[in-house]
């Protein structure tokens, strides 16, 4: 059984999932798999924070900070035309799993 190519712009069925629709999800899964390894690369730098804090008898939590980078997110999400409330959500859960870490290298 022969197929065509299908020409650039138009979605040609392959079974049940449109070529577009694959190339797109590919695209999708890079991006996720980037995603977690800059996440994994931050918290890198964040434990090594924490252990930092600690030393020098730091609070685990810098509110100061975490405001000032919330403001400055939300403007980059915003630039770059994400929602900015979904980015201070992410941020929001991203810097309270840092404080977690960072309670912990304290208490130990």
């Amino acid at each position: 059984m022969s197929s065509t190519a299908p020409t650039p712009g138009s979605s040609r069925s392959t079974g049940s999932t449109p070529d577009d629709l694959v190339r797109l999800r590919a695209s999708i899964d890079n991006i996720d798999a980037a995603l977690i390894h800059l996440l994994a690369e931050r918290f890198k730098c964040t434990q090594q924070v924490g252990q930092l804090k600690a030393r020098e008898g730091m609070p685990p939590a810098d509110p100061a900070r975490e405001e000032a980078q919330i403001a400055r997110l939300r403007d980059l999400a915003d630039q770059a035309g994400l929602d900015p409330t979904f980015a201070e959500k992410f941020l929001n859960f991203v810097i309270a799993e840092v404080i977690h870490h960072h309670e912990a290298i304290a208490g130990s």
